[in-house]
């Protein structure tokens, strides 16, 4: 599964996502019709998946998580805290952070 970043295609979801939560970077991705929304704070991450057509497949989502974690140190996050809450056509993927990410 390639992720490509379209970013720069969502300005106001990102906008919207800096203004109005803890968050302090996020990025889009697209996987053909299933979206990832990325965004970090200093003490957790999320992982929004969406696909307007189908269920996310739990596949979908390691991929996904492999990919976008890799930018997280390995003693950052402990891989047993991930929580992932499935909805219809959501996966909300929450990981809580041993440390924070935000230098000071």
């Amino acid at each position: 599964m390639k992720l490509v970043n379209v970013t720069n295609s969502y300005k106001q979801l990102v906008n919207k996502q800096l203004e109005n939560t803890d968050a302090y970077f996020v990025k889009v991705y697209s996987a053909g019709n299933t979206t990832a929304v990325y965004s970090e704070a200093a003490h957790h991450v999320e992982v929004l998946i969406m696909n307007k057509n189908r269920r996310i497949r739990p596949t979908e989502v390691k991929e996904i998580l492999a990919k976008l974690l890799k930018r997280l140190p390995k003693e950052a996050y402990d891989p047993d805290e991930i929580s992932i809450i499935e909805l219809n056509h959501v996966t909300e993927v929450s990981v809580p952070l041993k440390v924070s990410l935000m230098e000071n």
